[in-house]
């Protein structure tokens, strides 16, 4: 059996852990972030394999992290998989005086005997790769090189995409849709219109070719303007086809070699659930799929191994980029927010757009992911909140009353949030690792989500130790 933790608002990060029978921590990321996870279990007997998905449910980068570093620290996975995304994610992991800051590279590396995998699903970055390899190298991760492994299958994320990417932007306007300028959506794109170049594709002699011609595709339509040297990257890969070749892989074959053998997965994507390209806030999501189904198709994980699904949600909404963002708060109170919750892009450094909470939201990203268990992150941060709101429906402007997120974001627009409000509770709940602990305000807080949402808060975060968590 098998358990998905998914991202469920607007986020970078998705996680999806796959553990022995006997391992009972699920791995959660449902937040507002760009990060989403997925835990499994791996069944020892008949019954097969078992795995736990998380998932982020908001639209921005969140840190859920902290969750699987808390996995990753108590219980030793086999093998940490990236899904899919780029290096346009970003996260940071915390262990003792060292940070870590993720991009491309699974976040497993930082345990020492687990095995990492960049999966089919993902556009890879060679210098991002390298680069980031190096960080941790020099920082004293043991066997990082020994450790890591990309699928042959992967496209390539090149330096003529971030170039296209930037152009593409310029063109829009006040239109923008904020993207990180890597050239992730200009790589999907290439792969989707099956002109890309892949991962396999460098070792052999037609890639110049491929490359050139790409390029003057590119050439054709944005002349003077598209400033790259097609002769310079085909030199760059030239120099690296050797160094890089010791890490590929055929990933179907290896995963389907750990899912035969058991071994615990933990499985990391890129956005969350209100980023995706086809459930997410269209235009402004990124450019692959940030959803269960994300998971299954770029690392061909079994569909029959999933039992549990846990999103990961922050206990306020956050946002990076442009799009739209129905709980914003453009006063002291998103201010607020983002001081105390430190809301700060890992990859783009810009501060996050800060909100309420905003079940609509949730409630959308549930009926895509279908969510067994949630996990709050960073109640704390509301600690000082005199007064808390929760969006529970939206007003149209004809005066009706709706429960669904629209696909019509200029609809949206004209839409107005319908807020419960709380008493704040005004204590600290930093640190604090039993249910009976909080305040009766926060635990109120948490009852209406569960009530409006018909799904358990089984995992609330209380603070930036890995430690500080509820579990209900």
């Amino acid at each position: 059996m098998a358990s998905i933790i998914l991202g469920s608002q607007w986020g970078e990060c998705l996680s999806i852990a796959v553990r022995p029978n006997s391992w009972n921590h699920p791995v959660l990321g449902a937040g507002v972030g760009c990060w989403r996870w997925v835990s499994a279990h791996i069944g020892t007997e008949h019954q097969g394999l078992e795995t736990k998905a998380y998932v982020d449910v908001h639209y921005v980068q969140f840190n859920p992290n902290f969750l699987r570093d808390n996995l990753l620290a108590t219980n030793s996975f086999d093998i940490c998989a990236r899904a899919a995304g780029g290096h346009n994610a970003g996260h940071s992991i915390h262990t003792g005086t060292q940070k870590f800051s993720f991009h491309l590279l699974p976040s497993g590396l930082v345990s020492p005997t687990t095995d990492n995998l960049i999966g089919s699903g993902v556009v890879f970055n060679v210098d991002a790769f390298f680069e980031e390899l190096a960080d941790l190298d020099a920082k004293g991760v043991p066997d990082v090189h020994r450790r890591i492994h990309v699928s042959s299958r992967c496209h390539l994320n090149l330096t003529l995409h971030a170039a296209v990417d930037g152009l593409s932007e310029q063109a829009l306007g006040k239109s923008q849709i904020g993207t990180t300028k890597r050239g992730i959506g200009p790589s999907y794109s290439t792969k989707a219109a099956r002109d890309g170049l892949r991962v396999s594709d460098i070792f052999y002699d037609d890639f110049a070719t491929k490359l050139r011609t790409l390029a003057e595709g590119y050439r054709a339509r944005y002349g003077e303007l598209l400033k790259y040297d097609v002769e310079q990257e085909i030199q760059k890969f030239v120099n690296l086809r050797e160094k890089l070749r010791p890490y590929i892989v055929d990933a179907v074959e290896y995963m389907k070699v750990a899912q035969e053998k058991k071994r615990s997965i933990l499985i990391e994507g890129s956005q969350a659930l209100m980023l995706d390209l086809d459930y997410g806030s269209y235009p402004f999501v990124t450019s692959s799929n940030c959803s269960v189904g994300g998971c299954i198709q770029g690392l061909a994980l079994s569909p029959f191994n999933i039992k549990d699904i846990i999103g990961v949600v922050k206990a306020y909404t956050t946002r990076v980029g442009s799009g739209p963002f129905p709980t914003e708060q453009h006063d002291e109170v998103g201010t607020k927010l983002q001081d105390i919750g430190g809301e700060i892009g890992v990859s783009t450094g810009r501060r996050r757009r800060c909100g309420w909470l905003d079940l609509v939201v949730l409630k959308h990203s549930a009926a895509v992911n279908y969510y067994t268990t949630l996990n709050l992150t960073k109640l704390d941060v509301l600690d000082t909140f005199s007064n808390i709101r929760v969006a529970v429906a939206y007003i149209t402007p004809d005066g009706d009353r709706i429960t669904s997120f629209p696909a019509d974001l200029n609809y949206l627009e004209k839409c107005t949030p319908e807020y419960i409000d709380f008493e704040g509770w005004q204590s600290s709940t930093q640190g604090l690792r039993n249910w009976s602990d909080l305040p009766p305000q926060a635990q109120k807080y948490i009852e209406l989500i569960e009530s409006e949402l018909g799904i358990k808060v089984g995992y609330i975060g209380t603070g930036k130790d890995r430690e500080d968590m509820i579990i209900r």
